[in-house]
């Protein structure tokens, strides 16, 4: 009987991990998408709102990689003024 009830529950805790994995797994694809050729039509299907917070999350994540970039840049030049 304890045997039993032990295996049960060792099963639902293992079911409830692979669950809950698969669920952040779609959650993660979700947001890895962007706009490119190969899939224009899977991002036309979207509604009007997703592809709006797509392109809104993907234009806040390219300014900041900008800044990052310039930022970088900036502090190049200010090592090689001070070197020369």
């Amino acid at each position: 009987m304890k045997l039993a009830l032990l295996l049960f529950l060792f099963l639902s805790f293992l079911f409830s991990i692979f669950y809950f994995k698969k669920l952040l797994n779609i959650k993660n694809k979700k947001e890895i998408f962007r706009f490119n050729k190969r899939n224009f039509y899977s991002w036309m299907n979207l509604s009007k709102k997703e592809r709006y917070d797509l392109s809104k999350r993907d234009s806040i994540s390219y300014l900041s990689q900008r800044k990052n970039l310039l930022e970088k840049i900036r502090n190049e030049y200010k090592d090689i003024s001070k070197n020369n």
